[in-house]
Protein backbone atom coordinates (compact mmCIF):
# COMPACT_ATOMS: atom_id res chain seq x y z
CA UNK A 1 0.00 0.00 0.00
CA UNK A 2 1.55 3.81 -0.75
CA UNK A 3 1.48 5.75 1.81
CA UNK A 4 1.13 9.68 1.60
CA UNK A 5 1.97 12.48 4.28
CA UNK A 6 -0.55 15.23 5.45
CA UNK A 7 0.69 17.76 2.85
CA UNK A 8 0.32 15.85 -0.02
CA UNK A 9 -3.36 14.83 1.26
CA UNK A 10 -4.08 18.20 2.20
CA UNK A 11 -3.49 19.67 -1.60
CA UNK A 12 -5.43 16.57 -3.40
CA UNK A 13 -8.82 16.99 -1.15
CA UNK A 14 -8.43 21.12 -1.01
CA UNK A 15 -11.94 22.03 -1.90
CA UNK A 16 -13.80 18.71 -1.35
CA UNK A 17 -17.56 18.54 -0.01
CA UNK A 18 -17.56 22.53 0.12
CA UNK A 19 -19.85 22.97 -2.60
CA UNK A 20 -21.27 19.18 -2.38
CA UNK A 21 -22.52 17.63 0.21
CA UNK A 22 -26.00 16.59 -0.84
CA UNK A 23 -23.76 13.91 -2.80
CA UNK A 24 -23.48 12.71 0.78
CA UNK A 25 -26.91 12.14 1.50
CA UNK A 26 -27.21 8.16 0.52
CA UNK A 27 -25.02 7.84 3.80
CA UNK A 28 -27.75 8.34 5.84
CA UNK A 29 -25.67 10.32 8.43
CA UNK A 30 -28.60 11.99 10.04
CA UNK A 31 -29.39 8.42 11.66
CA UNK A 32 -26.08 7.69 13.01
CA UNK A 33 -24.55 7.19 16.18
CA UNK A 34 -21.51 5.89 15.41
CA UNK A 35 -19.61 6.51 12.13
CA UNK A 36 -15.69 4.87 11.25
CA UNK A 37 -13.92 6.27 8.31
CA UNK A 38 -11.50 4.10 7.44
CA UNK A 39 -7.83 5.46 6.36
CA UNK A 40 -8.93 8.81 7.30
CA UNK A 41 -5.51 10.34 6.68
CA UNK A 42 -4.91 13.92 8.06
CA UNK A 43 -9.11 14.00 8.90
CA UNK A 44 -10.53 15.32 5.92
CA UNK A 45 -13.87 13.11 5.28
CA UNK A 46 -13.71 12.96 8.67
CA UNK A 47 -14.28 16.52 9.36
CA UNK A 48 -17.22 16.49 7.06
CA UNK A 49 -18.57 13.22 8.73
CA UNK A 50 -18.79 15.24 12.13
CA UNK A 51 -20.46 18.27 10.64
CA UNK A 52 -23.20 16.34 9.25
CA UNK A 53 -23.45 13.80 11.51
CA UNK A 54 -25.33 13.87 15.09
CA UNK A 55 -23.48 10.67 16.48
CA UNK A 56 -19.86 9.80 17.12
CA UNK A 57 -17.24 9.63 14.07
CA UNK A 58 -14.07 7.53 14.83
CA UNK A 59 -11.21 8.30 12.67
CA UNK A 60 -8.79 5.04 12.05
CA UNK A 61 -5.43 5.12 9.94
CA UNK A 62 -2.38 2.81 10.23
CA UNK A 63 -0.14 5.81 10.10
CA UNK A 64 0.08 7.40 13.83
CA UNK A 65 1.37 10.11 12.44
CA UNK A 66 -1.64 11.29 10.09
CA UNK A 67 -3.80 10.53 13.09
CA UNK A 68 -1.95 13.46 15.08
CA UNK A 69 -3.20 15.76 12.67
CA UNK A 70 -6.78 15.15 13.54
CA UNK A 71 -8.86 16.11 17.27
CA UNK A 72 -11.17 13.96 18.42
CA UNK A 73 -11.79 10.34 18.51
CA UNK A 74 -9.05 8.44 16.56
CA UNK A 75 -7.90 4.52 16.15
CA UNK A 76 -4.77 3.34 14.89
CA UNK A 77 -6.04 0.43 12.30
CA UNK A 78 -5.26 -1.31 9.48
CA UNK A 79 -8.07 -1.44 7.06
CA UNK A 80 -7.41 -5.13 6.20
CA UNK A 81 -7.99 -5.77 10.15
CA UNK A 82 -9.82 -3.55 12.00
CA UNK A 83 -9.57 -3.31 15.81
CA UNK A 84 -13.15 -3.18 16.20
CA UNK A 85 -15.96 -5.35 17.28
CA UNK A 86 -18.05 -7.21 15.07
CA UNK A 87 -20.86 -4.81 14.63
CA UNK A 88 -19.49 -1.85 16.28
CA UNK A 89 -20.74 1.17 13.67
CA UNK A 90 -24.01 1.86 11.79
CA UNK A 91 -21.76 3.37 9.34
CA UNK A 92 -18.05 2.34 7.96
CA UNK A 93 -16.81 4.64 5.12
CA UNK A 94 -13.56 5.41 3.20
CA UNK A 95 -12.18 8.31 0.83
CA UNK A 96 -9.32 7.25 -1.88
CA UNK A 97 -8.50 4.56 -0.05
CA UNK A 98 -9.34 1.26 -1.77
CA UNK A 99 -7.65 2.78 -4.90
CA UNK A 100 -4.11 1.96 -3.18
CA UNK A 101 -4.72 -1.15 -1.79
CA UNK A 102 -3.95 -4.23 -3.61
CA UNK A 103 -6.35 -6.21 -2.37
CA UNK A 104 -9.94 -3.56 -1.89
CA UNK A 105 -12.18 -6.08 -2.13
CA UNK A 106 -10.80 -7.81 1.27
CA UNK A 107 -11.22 -4.51 2.91
CA UNK A 108 -14.71 -4.31 1.96
CA UNK A 109 -15.39 -7.12 3.47
CA UNK A 110 -13.99 -6.18 7.31
CA UNK A 111 -16.13 -2.98 6.67
CA UNK A 112 -18.76 -5.44 6.81
CA UNK A 113 -17.69 -7.65 9.57
CA UNK A 114 -17.78 -4.10 12.17
CA UNK A 115 -20.65 -2.30 10.52
CA UNK A 116 -24.37 -3.21 11.98
CA UNK A 117 -25.75 -1.03 9.00
CA UNK A 118 -24.00 0.05 6.14
CA UNK A 119 -20.80 0.23 3.88
CA UNK A 120 -19.99 3.04 2.26
CA UNK A 121 -16.74 4.37 -0.34
CA UNK A 122 -16.07 7.45 -1.89
CA UNK A 123 -13.38 6.36 -4.56
CA UNK A 124 -11.90 8.45 -7.68
CA UNK A 125 -11.57 7.64 -11.25
CA UNK A 126 -8.66 8.71 -12.54
CA UNK A 127 -8.65 7.48 -15.34
CA UNK A 128 -11.28 9.59 -16.49
CA UNK A 129 -9.75 12.96 -14.96
CA UNK A 130 -9.66 15.92 -17.37
CA UNK A 131 -7.36 18.87 -16.95
CA UNK A 132 -8.17 22.73 -18.64
CA UNK A 133 -5.62 25.28 -18.75
CA UNK A 134 -4.11 28.34 -20.49
CA UNK A 135 -1.04 26.65 -21.44
CA UNK A 136 -2.42 24.74 -25.37
CA UNK A 137 -0.30 21.70 -24.39
CA UNK A 138 -0.78 20.99 -20.42
CA UNK A 139 -3.72 19.17 -20.74
CA UNK A 140 -2.39 16.47 -23.82
CA UNK A 141 1.07 16.68 -21.53
CA UNK A 142 -1.05 15.56 -18.24
CA UNK A 143 -3.35 12.88 -20.23
CA UNK A 144 -0.05 11.35 -21.50
CA UNK A 145 1.53 11.33 -17.94
CA UNK A 146 -1.78 10.02 -16.75
CA UNK A 147 -1.49 6.79 -19.03
CA UNK A 148 1.77 6.07 -18.08
CA UNK A 149 0.59 6.06 -14.41
CA UNK A 150 -2.41 4.20 -14.68
CA UNK A 151 -0.18 1.66 -16.66
CA UNK A 152 2.36 1.64 -14.18
CA UNK A 153 0.94 1.60 -10.56
CA UNK A 154 0.07 -1.69 -9.12
CA UNK A 155 -3.47 -0.99 -7.50
CA UNK A 156 -6.38 -0.08 -9.60
CA UNK A 157 -6.54 3.54 -9.27
CA UNK A 158 -9.12 4.20 -12.07
CA UNK A 159 -11.57 1.72 -9.54
CA UNK A 160 -14.14 4.32 -8.69
CA UNK A 161 -16.68 3.58 -11.53
CA UNK A 162 -16.30 0.15 -10.74
CA UNK A 163 -16.90 0.07 -7.23
CA UNK A 164 -20.34 -0.95 -6.83
CA UNK A 165 -19.34 -4.19 -7.72
CA UNK A 166 -16.92 -4.99 -4.89
CA UNK A 167 -19.79 -4.01 -2.42
CA UNK A 168 -22.02 -6.81 -3.98
CA UNK A 169 -19.52 -9.62 -4.19
CA UNK A 170 -18.82 -8.48 -0.47
CA UNK A 171 -22.79 -9.74 -0.36
CA UNK A 172 -24.22 -6.26 0.67
CA UNK A 173 -27.27 -5.25 -1.02
CA UNK A 174 -29.11 -2.68 -2.62
CA UNK A 175 -26.03 -1.08 -3.34
CA UNK A 176 -26.01 2.86 -5.17
CA UNK A 177 -23.98 4.86 -6.58
CA UNK A 178 -23.73 8.81 -6.98
CA UNK A 179 -21.38 10.61 -9.07
CA UNK A 180 -19.55 14.08 -7.40
CA UNK A 181 -16.60 16.03 -9.07
CA UNK A 182 -13.88 17.66 -7.68
CA UNK A 183 -12.54 20.65 -8.91
CA UNK A 184 -9.04 21.81 -7.96
CA UNK A 185 -8.20 25.15 -9.70
CA UNK A 186 -5.46 27.36 -9.84
CA UNK A 187 -6.31 31.16 -10.80
CA UNK A 188 -5.32 34.65 -9.18
CA UNK A 189 -4.81 35.48 -6.84
CA UNK A 190 -2.26 32.71 -6.47
CA UNK A 191 -1.62 30.90 -3.18
CA UNK A 192 1.79 30.15 -2.06
CA UNK A 193 0.71 26.38 -2.72
CA UNK A 194 -0.06 27.37 -6.37
CA UNK A 195 3.23 28.69 -7.15
CA UNK A 196 5.06 26.05 -5.65
CA UNK A 197 3.13 23.65 -7.80
CA UNK A 198 3.97 25.64 -11.40
CA UNK A 199 7.12 25.78 -9.91
CA UNK A 200 7.55 22.08 -9.65
CA UNK A 201 6.44 21.47 -13.44
CA UNK A 202 8.80 24.01 -14.74
CA UNK A 203 11.54 21.68 -12.83
CA UNK A 204 9.90 18.55 -13.76
CA UNK A 205 10.01 17.20 -10.23
CA UNK A 206 6.67 15.79 -10.21
CA UNK A 207 7.23 13.79 -13.05
CA UNK A 208 10.70 12.79 -11.59
CA UNK A 209 9.26 11.64 -8.09
CA UNK A 210 6.63 9.41 -9.68
CA UNK A 211 9.22 7.68 -11.75
CA UNK A 212 8.50 4.24 -10.14
CA UNK A 213 4.63 4.40 -11.05
CA UNK A 214 4.79 4.96 -14.83
CA UNK A 215 5.46 2.80 -17.33
CA UNK A 216 7.57 3.71 -20.46
CA UNK A 217 11.11 3.11 -21.37
CA UNK A 218 13.76 5.76 -20.05
CA UNK A 219 14.01 7.46 -23.52
CA UNK A 220 10.57 7.93 -23.55
CA UNK A 221 9.82 9.34 -19.99
CA UNK A 222 12.86 11.11 -20.58
CA UNK A 223 11.07 12.77 -23.52
CA UNK A 224 8.10 13.83 -21.41
CA UNK A 225 9.66 15.23 -18.89
CA UNK A 226 11.49 17.59 -21.25
CA UNK A 227 8.21 18.46 -23.19
CA UNK A 228 7.32 18.79 -19.08
CA UNK A 229 9.47 21.08 -18.47
CA UNK A 230 8.87 23.27 -20.85
CA UNK A 231 4.93 23.60 -20.38
CA UNK A 232 5.84 24.33 -17.12
CA UNK A 233 8.39 27.36 -17.83
CA UNK A 234 5.09 28.57 -19.88
CA UNK A 235 3.00 28.19 -16.85
CA UNK A 236 5.09 30.13 -14.45
CA UNK A 237 5.46 33.00 -17.36
CA UNK A 238 1.64 33.30 -17.54
CA UNK A 239 1.57 33.28 -14.00
CA UNK A 240 3.93 36.21 -13.52
CA UNK A 241 1.63 37.52 -15.43
CA UNK A 242 -1.37 36.98 -13.46
CA UNK A 243 -2.45 35.18 -16.75
CA UNK A 244 -2.47 31.18 -15.67
CA UNK A 245 -5.34 29.75 -15.18
CA UNK A 246 -5.63 25.62 -14.48
CA UNK A 247 -8.64 23.27 -13.67
CA UNK A 248 -8.73 19.59 -13.08
CA UNK A 249 -11.54 17.60 -12.63
CA UNK A 250 -11.68 14.68 -10.61
CA UNK A 251 -14.97 12.48 -11.15
CA UNK A 252 -15.51 10.52 -7.02
CA UNK A 253 -17.98 7.55 -7.01
CA UNK A 254 -20.10 7.28 -3.46
CA UNK A 255 -21.17 4.03 -2.89
CA UNK A 256 -23.36 2.50 -0.59
CA UNK A 257 -24.59 -1.02 0.48
CA UNK A 258 -26.68 -2.43 3.22
CA UNK A 259 -25.76 -5.64 4.99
Amino acid sequence: MREFDADYLRETRRGMWEDGRAALSGLGLESCDRVLDVGCGEGALTRVLREESPGEVVGCDRDARLLTELEGPTVRGDAYRLPFADDSFDLVVCQALLINLPDPGRAIEEFARVSRDRVACIEPDNGAVTVESSVESEGRLAETARRRYLEGVDTDVALGADAAGLLREAGLAGVTTARYEQRLAIEPPYTDTDVTAVGRKASGAGLRDRRETMAGSEEALDSLRAAWREMGREALAQLKQGEYRRTETVPFYIVVGRL
